[in-house]
C-alpha cells in the first residue's frame, strides 16, 4: 500500500537519488544536483506559508515526490512530481495520489491556481496533467512570483472554482 507523507530530513538522500535518477538517466534533462540546491533545504525552499513537500513510501521505499512553492498571493508553483518508473501507470495509481494530496492542501489552504513548469520530453506528465484539468499557458501569462527553472519550457495552470 502507498502512503503519501510530509517530507522530513531522513528522506533527503532519497529524493535526491529518485529525482536525479529520473532526470538524467531515464529523460537525459541536463541538470544536476548542483542546478537544484532546494533539496538540500526543503524545509527552507518548500515547507512554508502555503507550500509543502510529500514523498510517496511503499514497502518502505520512496517512490515518488511532490512539492509547492507558496508564491505569496494564493497561488503555488508545483515542483518536484517524480515517481519512479516501476510505480508509473494509472495501475499503480502513485501520481494521481501524490496530485490528489496537493489538491486536498490546496482546498485546506485556499489557493486559487497552481502553477507548474515542465520540459518537452515529458510526454506521459503533459497528458496527466492535462487529463486532471491542467490547461497549458503561455510564459507571458505566468504570474511575476512564478519561480522560473531554466530548463522548462511548457507552463501550465490549475484553477480552482471560486
Amino acid at each position: 500500500m502507498v502512503k503519501i507523507v510530509e517530507y522530513n530530513i531522513n528522506d533527503e538522500q532519497n529524493v535526491i537519488d529518485l529525482i536525479l535518477n529520473i532526470q538524467q538517466n531515464e529523460f537525459g534533462v541536463p541538470v544536476t544536483i548542483k542546478d537544484q540546491p532546494d533539496l538540500f533545504n526543503v524545509k527552507e525552499f518548500y515547507q512554508q506559508g502555503n507550500g509543502n513537500f510529500w514523498v510517496a513510501i511503499e514497502n518502505e521505499k520512496l517512490i515518488g515526490t511532490i512539492a509547492l512553492v507558496d508564491m505569496k498571493d494564493g497561488n503555488v508553483a508545483l515542483r518536484k512530481m517524480f515517481v519512479e518508473a516501476s510505480s508509473r501507470g494509472k495501475e499503480k495509481g502513485v501520481a494521481s495520489l501524490l496530485l490528489q494530496k496537493v489538491f486536498d492542501w490546496c482546498g485546506d489552504k485556499k489557493i486559487k491556481h497552481i502553477y507548474l513548469g515542465t520540459v518537452e520530453v515529458l510526454k506521459a506528465a503533459h497528458r496527466f496533467y492535462e487529463k486532471n484539468n491542467f490547461v497549458r499557458v503561455e510564459v507571458k501569462d505566468l504570474p511575476a512570483s512564478f519561480p522560473r527553472m531554466p530548463v522548462d519550457t511548457i507552463f501550465y495552470q490549475y484553477s480552482f472554482a471560486n
